[in-house]
């Protein structure tokens, strides 16, 4: 295969603009990308995080929840979505569709896909969650206590807010490894996402405009996806992220022991 000749096609199909408009068109698997990400991303976190919050706040349960994280890092994904999709998918009868997210008939495919994608979010944000309650100095959480902050205080207002930056690193992380699974839902009938056109290139791989250069085009826009979502969220945690933990001072250069006690007396101070 000629190197050259196969990029220079890539091009032409990027920049070609029938290839970008209609129902089989980059902006429509775009949004059904960025969709799939969103709702698996969104559902991880709101499991992951009180856990992860409950464990590093208790101490209880560290052991088996690093134990439960490897282990669902180690299931096969693909595998385990053909297993869901057998097991799950006959016995989901919905066929409504869903504009811009299913088609009619892909619920029962787009439930154990989203499973799936779940079960890959979970880890990361559930050890990063734990991991980051569990490095507060101690000695803030005993000043805090000490000021009357009951243990729903203190996890709300000093061990959270110290934990966000270990907290988002692990959704980014979460967020990146679910865009690049994302695309195995092309697998599937009914669903979408930028992984069909992978899986469309692919079996047709020796087409010099639907087969190489379409499949190419998927990577590269799938890996394009993944820099601007984590460029995105850099940008959250700057806003989100107190500057008593970035340490972002513009006029002096604190201690980290300044910058622990100056952040837990701002947290006090909005308590």
């Amino acid at each position: 295969m000629n190197t050259t000749l196969s990029f220079s096609n890539v091009l032409t199909w990027l920049n070609d603009p029938a290839n970008w408009r209609g129902a089989d068109g980059v902006l429509a698997h775009l949004r059904e990308h960025v969709l799939y990400t969103l709702i698996a991303v969104g559902i991880a976190a709101l499991i992951a995080l009180p856990l992860g919050l409950l464990i590093g706040h208790t101490g209880r349960g560290v052991v088996l929840g690093a134990g439960s994280a490897n282990a669902l890092r180690a299931i096969p994904t693909f595998g385990l979505l053909i297993l869901l999709v057998v097991w799950i998918s006959p016995k989901i009868h919905a066929h409504q569709a869903v504009t811009g997210l299913i088609k009619q008939g892909g619920l029962a495919y787009l439930v154990p896909t989203e499973i799936v994608l779940i079960v890959l979010a979970i880890p990361a944000i559930l050890t990063n969650t734990y991991a980051g309650v569990q490095n507060v100095d101690p000695a803030v959480r005993d000043a805090a206590r000490g000021m009357g902050m009951t243990g729903g205080q203190v996890v709300r207002k000093v061990e959270f807010p110290c934990a966000l930056p270990l907290i988002i690193s692990g959704i980014r992380s979460a967020t990146l490894q679910v865009i690049a699974t994302a695309t195995v839902a092309a697998y599937l009938p009914f669903l979408g996402g930028l992984g069909r056109f992978v899986v469309d290139g692919l079996t047709t791989l020796n087409d010099p405009h639907d087969g190489y250069p379409k499949m190419v085009s998927g990577a590269i826009l799938v890996a394009a996806l993944a820099v601007v979502a984590d460029l995105l969220l850099i940008g959250v945690q700057r806003v989100v992220v107190s500057p008593g933990i970035s340490g972002r001072y513009s006029r002096r250069k604190l201690t980290p022991e300044q910058v622990t006690v100056q952040d837990i007396d701002v947290q006090v101070a909005r308590a």
